[in-house]
């Protein structure tokens, strides 16, 4: 067999081939192939990106014998003697992951060991990782709904979508069913809900206070029968009788608690 290279046969009894590569001791696999071809030319790139400065994260990696994802991996390595199977590169305050040759993201080394063993991936334009079974956002881990709007709910400092660097980072709504409205240069803070349509609940001075009413109101709607999960607010802010006092001198709109009764009324009718 050519250097590098290991034939395998597959549960069928069908032939393919392994190439890895052995490194300042450590030793890295580099992929499966279907001809042995494929393998050797995989080991000759992946000891050209290991042995020189030809190929660097700026370089053109695709169309290569290697993956680009293993690519970064190697460059990586040789780099900053670090090898990680996620397609990450370190810089000296932060670290690059190379989701594709288009988009890299940024975050803090202290995110390093959670990224280096867990693969981005994404649906419907959200980004997400698989953790134990569970499928998160990326924006989950700074506090950021999954439904949370950009420009609305958070923002990033610098304009890319992509430094998620915590400092890069500015969340301007942490609340459930609050949002922060400016008029005549004073900001207050719209509190709705939704149920088949949006309810507006209000509009606070506080953005907890906003909170604090969109709680009330999902109390009201499992009173009427309604049967909808909601996410509640927590609100580490106020102390449980500070909380209280502010539930009970909310008071919710007239259509909105109209709007409850009727339904009330009409599913006991049903039944």
């Amino acid at each position: 067999m050519l250097p590098g290279v290991f034939k395998a046969t597959k549960k069928d009894g069908s032939v393919y081939y392994r190439s890895s590569i052995t490194h300042k001791r450590k030793h890295i696999s580099l992929g499966s192939f279907n001809t042995e071809e494929a393998a050797f030319n995989a080991y000759l790139l992946g000891t050209k990106i290991l042995d020189g400065n030809e190929y660097t994260i700026d370089s053109n990696l695709e169309g290569l014998a290697l993956p680009f994802d293993k690519c970064i991996c190697l460059i990586n390595y040789r780099d900053n003697d670090l090898y990680f199977k996620t397609p990450i590169y370190v810089r000296q305050n932060y670290f690059q992951y190379f989701y594709s040759p288009t988009i890299d993201f940024k975050f803090d080394l202290d995110d390093l060991f959670f990224y280096s063993t867990r693969t981005i991936q994404s649906r419907k334009g959200h980004f997400f990782v698989a953790d134990y079974g569970t499928q998160y956002t990326i924006l989950s881990r700074y506090g950021i709904r999954a439904y949370a709007v950009r420009g609305r709910d958070f923002e990033f400092k610098n304009g890319d979508e992509y430094d998620y660097r915590r400092a890069n980072i500015v969340l301007l709504n942490s609340f459930y069913g609050v949002t922060k409205v400016m008029h005549k240069n004073k900001a207050f803070y719209r509190s709705e809900i939704n149920i088949v349509g949006n309810h507006v609940l209000g509009y606070f001075e506080t953005p907890i206070r906003a909170a604090v009413a969109y709680n009330k109101a999902v109390d009201e709607i499992k009173k009427a029968g309604i049967e909808k999960e909601y996410n509640i607010n927590f609100t580490d802010e106020l102390t449980p009788r500070e909380y209280a006092t502010t539930y009970y001198t909310i008071n919710l709109p007239n259509k909105f608690l109209r709007y409850l009764s009727d339904y009330k009324k009409k599913n006991s009718v049903n039944q």
